[in-house]
């Protein structure tokens, strides 16, 4: 199995969507754990990656490179 590509402000796709309606979120944070933005209503968690990689489905725009 191909391992899954994401960085930094990439907009994900997650499995199952959050309570408030959407299932799309923002990449905010990358390192053993990963911090994602919910789009629908700010709201911010932290997951294991390994945990996040088998919840996402795909990535849906990809980050810009802040300089």
């Amino acid at each position: 199995m191909e391992a899954k590509k994401f960085g930094i402000n990439d907009v994900v796709e997650m499995k199952k969507q959050h309570p408030c309606g959407t299932n799309s979120w923002k990449v905010i944070r990358m390192g053993a754990d990963i911090r994602i933005k919910c789009l629908g209503c700010g709201h911010s968690i932290m997951i294991p990656r390994n945990e996040f990689t088998k919840k996402m489905k795909r990535v849906t725009q990809k980050g810009e490179i802040e300089s």
